[in-house]
């Protein structure tokens, strides 16, 4: 999810995979895969940073999920022999 603000000023939570269209028009018009449109401040590039930012940050948490997993799976292994 990344954080968008409204024309409005109220700041929002868009999931980035529902994502359909992102246009300037001049303002910056998001429409989701369900036809909701969202008028935002945030220009493209800052949209397309958010949306890279976001991914990054998901990836490293999974990663970091995945090796502490792997620590308390193999602690418990030697613990029971």
């Amino acid at each position: 999810m990344i954080l968008l603000t409204k024309i409005s000023g109220k700041q929002i939570l868009i999931n980035e995979n529902m994502i359909e269209i992102a246009q300037e028009t001049p303002d910056t018009v998001i429409t989701m895969n369900n036809g909701h449109t969202y008028i935002v401040s945030e220009g493209l590039d800052e949209i397309i940073d958010k949306v890279i930012q976001f991914n990054r940050n998901s990836k490293r948490r999974m990663r970091s999920k995945n090796r502490n997993e792997n620590h308390v799976e193999n602690h418990n292994k030697n613990q029971s022999e």
